[in-house]
């Protein structure tokens, strides 16, 4: 409920409850605080159970902690669970869809069959770049004609 109270703080608020209301009456008043706690938890039970009871059965495993923004989101639309309202949005195609993974996969077998289908005598011949000796014709464009 208080993530950040630590000890300091609880022995802060024990010595300022002792001072405030003395050692005498200090049980009084710690049994009332937890009674109304104890009431304050039998009425917020209650009222979650009418509330269900009222939804009627197809509600009867329904969860007040679901009504939160983030847990219904995760819940409903993100995971695709539920009553379906991820897949009625269409998340799934959506993902489907900006997944490349398909698609490259495709091009890969596209590639592989091209690749197994050529002939290996139709295929142009390996290019070797020789060194020359004459620095004239270092110095000119290996796809000039005029170069030899």
């Amino acid at each position: 409920m208080f993530p950040d109270v630590g000890l300091p703080e609880l022995v802060t608020l024990a010595i300022l409850a002792v001072l405030l209301f003395g050692p005498d009456k200090l049980p009084e008043i710690i049994q009332n605080a937890a009674e109304f706690i104890r009431k304050v938890r039998a009425f917020s039970d209650s009222a979650k159970e009418e509330i269900r009871s009222e939804l009627g059965p197809e509600f009867k495993d329904f969860e007040f902690e679901d009504l939160h923004p983030k847990t219904f989101v995760r819940k409903h639309v993100l995971d695709g669970d539920g009553d379906g309202i991820g897949r009625d949005l269409g998340l799934d195609d959506i993902r489907g869809a900006l997944d490349p993974r398909k698609e490259l996969a495709e091009v890969v077998d596209a590639v592989r069959e091209v690749a197994d289908d050529t002939d290996p005598r139709t295929t142009a011949p390996p290019v070797t770049l020789a060194k020359t000796d004459r620095p004239e014709a270092s110095a000119r464009s290996a796809f000039d004609p005029d170069a030899t």
